[in-house]
């Protein structure tokens, strides 16, 4: 059985300790029946207009098809400024009404203990579009000013143990009959 996790990365940094953290959950998904799949298109959408909806622009196309074939989300994202960074809200923006969220398990990662308040709006905003927040979870795993390798984070005990964590959690919230057909 494996559960299908799209992967939403809110920095568009190559090197974003974000995406690092990401791949470090590629790396540890598989025990708890689980793959990750990075979904690494935010930057190539273009900005969210209601007028245009309804549009046939294939990186919307990809991205409304990478969530709807996700049994979960997962997101991490960095806090700019104190609010989340507008890569992510920008995506969020081109789902609101299509309903890709809609009752969609979804935990956010958060890679700051100093960055709080984005992560809170950020969940408050994924919680309006009718998305389940597995509150469990959500968890910060600091590794601000630790430029972290993925490999770092996967030999530095409490960084994986938390992630661990957050997998369990979300794929434990993954809905029976999705667990039934992933059987």
């Amino acid at each position: 059985m494996t559960f299908h996790i799209t992967a939403l990365c809110g920095s568009l940094r190559q090197a974003s300790i974000n995406r690092t953290l990401l791949q470090a959950a590629q790396k540890v998904a598989s025990p708890h029946g689980a793959a990750i799949h990075l979904f690494d298109g935010l930057g190539h959408l273009p900005i969210f207009n209601p007028d245009n909806e309804d549009t046939d622009d294939r990186n919307v196309a990809a991205f409304r098809d990478a969530l709807r074939r996700a049994d979960a989300v997962l997101i991490a994202s960095p806090e700019y400024a104190h609010g989340v960074t507008g890569a992510i809200k920008n995506a969020l923006d081109w789902v609101v009404a299509s309903g890709e969220f809609m009752q969609k398990p979804v935990a956010c990662l958060n890679a700051s203990g100093r960055a709080t308040i984005a992560q809170a709006a950020l969940i408050e905003t994924i919680r309006t579009m009718d998305a389940r927040i597995v509150t469990d979870a959500c968890i910060t795993i600091p590794l601000n000013g630790k430029n972290f390798d993925v490999d770092d984070i996967l030999r530095h005990p409490p960084s994986r143990s938390l992630l661990e964590t957050a997998l369990r959690h979300l794929t434990a919230d993954i809905p029976s009959e999705t667990q039934n057909q992933a059987n």
